[in-house]
């Protein structure tokens, strides 16, 4: 739909500066997302660390016109005279209320899901469920914030029959915000759990809050066998329909009455019927009976139920990157294919800059409620608007459409098959490729032949938990003060280029790498950020030069080789960073003894400039070196104060960790590093935050041994009772560690505790599956989301740094984004 900007502006209550006539179809707030800059509509959100303002001279200067601003620039008349700004007190508070008169123009039936877990998997299954038959606008992944819900409610369009919408809260008083925008007829609430727990008194109040979004809904969907959320429910004072589900109580709207692995006997409106489901997870057969009550009460029949409950497809809620065969680099959205799921899919691709060539792989779309010749002209101008270079489609519609595809090299095919044994496909060399296909088509097997084979272990990196884990980190910190990342050691074996694109599009102001050739390799793949190097090697001066790094000073001798290098490269003003040794007794200057000198020498020349100094505390993660920490900041404040004295210029101060900037806030000064507490884990309490690198792997072969035998090398693998061995295709190569042999530590099996037996080998290792249910092939957990790499460092008596750095460059990385 589109807007008058009149209209927008009397809807959110705005005074109008500029008097350009213009049509708003797309909402923006992050301005690296700009694909339509004639019909967008952007909002300067102000947050803790950023501010949108910041970034209206660059979206002037691409084409945006149309801004909601708080403060309208100065003489804007003759800066940006083809602009409108809309001058509101709050921006997002303008964004959710234009998302709330949006809404206000449909009447059609509205699911609102909230709940601590499983929200995006009811949401995706009630797709499915309801896609057959009916026209559906969602949320895109996982848009359930503040600021997620109203740009997911604007995508209600004339052809929508439902909306279905998550809604996540974080801290009291969220939710009400949400439940105007979203404006629900049905509510349902997923599952309570210990998400975001330290912002809420009890688990009460946290289920209060989430009710909140049921307060004027026509029926509500939850399970009634958890004791809070009936005690609450009661104590809301509910009006509306309670479709309650439950395994015991016979009265529930939605008993059921049995669960015999995934097959599901229920009781409805007093009819018993019964429907399969493809899922055999404890998780998984809550959020399909959850889905079952919502699609009944849509009007979905048991018979329905019976035919489209065995079809799920299990939700992959992320984008992978991933290495494919001849050069490519593979971008996997194969799990849905709709037209806002695409634009979001084509962004992330945008974004990224190791290969200028761009392919769509994409098939027909369904269920769009465009006519196809509307749906593929507006695909067409996404692609060109994204970059796309090469276009690829799969299906009748596509090609009866190809003329709408406006992108010079472009093909078609009526299937997979036919385009895997085309020279289109043996042709992809070198290109960065998004596939993006509808489930019917099959597009797992272009992926299983484009991606690069290498052995079935794998260590899947989470980039959303490392934002989530930068956002905790910055939190601890004052809006101004500025933020250097750790990325050395391959970002603690995560793999630094994905780390750091992923921290340069949340802008942090340093990375920080050991070496020059790490720094090197990040210029390369398109890294612009400041780069620090830890341990320059005097041998690297001149690439460092070539390649815009900034290395740390420590000593005299490299302070004056490096000033000799740069003289000889005709450089001046180059920046640096001093260390003070101020208790380590690692590396720095002395900031009692050296500084005098230090300041003379830095002075005398203009080859280099200090642009930050710093120190590292020895203790910052344990109360018990607090008097020492103490120490250290005051020789630490006394010297760098010292060296700022003798320069005009600023010089950044920084003496804060990870530890540091959780347990010494008002250390922070001007800068902080953050190390291992971006990777999850946190060094107080090595406490996991949110998990970052999941290291996994599969059952090669599983046999029966009798406990008169012995496994592995040297006999060490002693079998006290007749078992089940199966053999993993990991061993001390690829990282994990032989001192976790012997039934020293364990894997996961299917959630079940594996202990490895013998010694662990080069390449294999041997687990005890003797008590576990488990088929050749199930996949196998060896650290991450449920075992703690904090589990093994345990075991092996070490830190969880070692655990991570030391798996090996073998072991295929892929990075997902929910």
């Amino acid at each position: 739909m589109k807007y008058s900007i009149e209209k927008v502006t009397t809807l959110i209550g705005a005074r109008r500066y500029g008097n350009t006539e213009a049509q708003v179809s797309w909402l923006l707030t992050d301005s690296r997302s700009l694909c339509f800059p004639e019909e967008t509509l952007f909002f300067a959100l102000k947050t803790q660390r950023n501010d949108g303002h910041r970034y209206i001279q660059d979206l002037y200067n691409r084409g945006v016109r149309q801004f909601v601003v708080e403060q309208v620039p100065e003489a804007y008349e003759t800066l940006y005279p083809q602009a409108n700004f809309l001058r509101v007190p709050h921006t997002l508070a303008a964004l959710q209320r234009l998302a709330e008169r949006h809404r206000d123009e449909f009447s059609l039936p509205i699911v609102g899901i909230t709940g601590s877990n499983g929200k995006t998997m009811v949401k995706e299954w009630l797709y499915q469920l309801l896609l057959p038959s009916q026209r559906i606008v969602r949320s895109p992944r996982s848009y359930n914030s503040q600021i997620g819900v109203p740009l997911s409610v604007w995508l209600l369009n004339e052809q929508t029959e439902v909306g279905i919408f998550e809604a996540g809260i974080s801290q009291p008083g969220e939710m009400m915000a949400l439940r105007d925008i979203i404006q629900p007829t049905i509510g349902v609430l997923t599952s309570l759990g210990a998400a975001h727990q330290e912002n809420f008194r009890s688990m009460e109040e946290k289920c209060m809050e989430k009710l909140e979004l049921m307060h004027d809904t026509e029926a509500m969907v939850y399970c009634s066998d958890n004791d809070i959320v009936s005690r609450c429910i009661r104590r809301m004072n509910y009006k509306g329909e309670k479709i309650s589900w439950s395994t015991c109580d016979q009265q529930a709207a939605f008993y059921v009455k049995s669960v015999e692995n995934s097959h599901i006997t229920y009781i409805w409106k007093e009819e018993e019927n019964c429907f399969d489901i493809p899922f055999i997870d404890e998780a998984s057969i809550e959020d399909c009976i959850t889905c079952a009550a919502v699609a009944l009460r849509l009007g979905l029949t048991p018979g329905d139920l019976a035919d489209r409950m065995p079809k799920l497809e299990p939700v992959a809620m992320r984008l992978e990157v991933k290495e494919g065969q001849r050069g490519c680099i593979l971008i996997n959205d194969s799990y849905n294919s709709d037209i806002n799921s695409l634009d979001i899919a084509l962004d992330f691709m945008n974004r990224r800059e190791e290969l200028k060539k761009r392919t769509l792989i994409l098939s027909d779309m369904f269920q769009s409620g465009l006519s196809p010749e509307k749906l593929y002209a507006q695909v067409s101008e996404l692609a060109v608007k994204r970059g796309i270079t090469k276009f690829i489609g799969i299906g009748a519609q596509l090609t009866a459409q190809a003329d709408k595809i406006q992108i010079a090299d472009k093909q078609f095919f009526a299937d997979v098959n036919h385009f895997l044994g085309s020279d289109a496909f043996t042709g992809l060399r070198d290109e960065m490729i998004l596939l993006k296909g509808a489930r019917p088509f099959g597009f797992d097997q272009i992926t299983e032949q484009l991606e690069q084979k290498v052995h079935e272990t794998i260590l899947e990196v989470n980039l959303n938990a490392v934002v989530e884990n930068l956002n905790f980190y910055r939190s601890f910190m004052k809006p101004e003060t500025k933020m250097v990342c750790m990325i050395k050691a391959d970002a603690y074996g995560a793999g630094a280029v994905e780390i750091a694109k992923t921290l340069q599009d949340h802008r942090v102001d340093y990375l920080a790498v050991a070496v020059a050739d790490e720094g090197v390799t990040l210029r390369k793949a398109g890294i612009t950020a400041n780069i620090m190097i830890m341990n320059p090697e005097m041998t690297a001066f001149k690439t460092m030069f070539d390649y815009d790094l900034e290395p740390e000073v420590y000593s005299f001798r490299l302070l004056d080789a490096l000033i000799k290098a740069a003289r000889k490269e005709g450089i001046t003003g180059w920046p640096v960073h001093i260390k003070l040794d101020t208790g380590m007794h690692r590396l720095g200057f002395d900031p009692e003894q050296d500084m005098d000198e230090l300041i003379d020498r830095l002075t005398h020349q203009q080859a280099v400039i200090p642009r930050s100094v710093f120190s590292h505390f020895v203790g910052s993660d344990s109360d018990d070196f607090d008097n020492f920490s103490k120490l250290q900041f005051l020789k630490f404040d006394e010297g760098s104060k010292k060296l700022q004295a003798a320069f005009s210029h600023k010089i950044l101060r920084h003496i804060d960790n990870s530890a540091g900037i959780e347990h010494f806030p008002d250390r922070q000064l001007d800068m902080c590093r953050l190390g291992l507490g971006l990777y999850g884990i946190d060094s107080r309490d090595n406490r996991i935050l949110h998990t970052v690198s999941t290291l996994k792997t599969t059952i090669l072969q599983m046999r029966h041994v009798p406990k008169s035998e012995t496994v592995g090398y040297s006999r060490k693998g002693k079998l006290d009772r007749d078992s089940v061995i199966a053999a993993i295709p990991i061993g001390y190569a690829d990282g994990l560690n032989r001192h976790l042999g012997n039934r020293h530590c364990y894997c996961l099996v299917n959630g079940q505790k594996a202990e490895y037996v013998g010694n662990i080998c080069m390449d294999v290792a041997l687990i005890d599956v003797t008590d576990i249910p488990c088929v050749e092939g199930d996949q196998v957990e060896i650290f991450g989301e449920h075992l703690p790499v904090t589990v093994l460092s345990d075991v092996l008596d070490t830190i969880p740094y070692e655990v991570l750095t030391g798996i090996s460059n073998r072991v295929k990385r892929v990075y997902f984004q929910d």
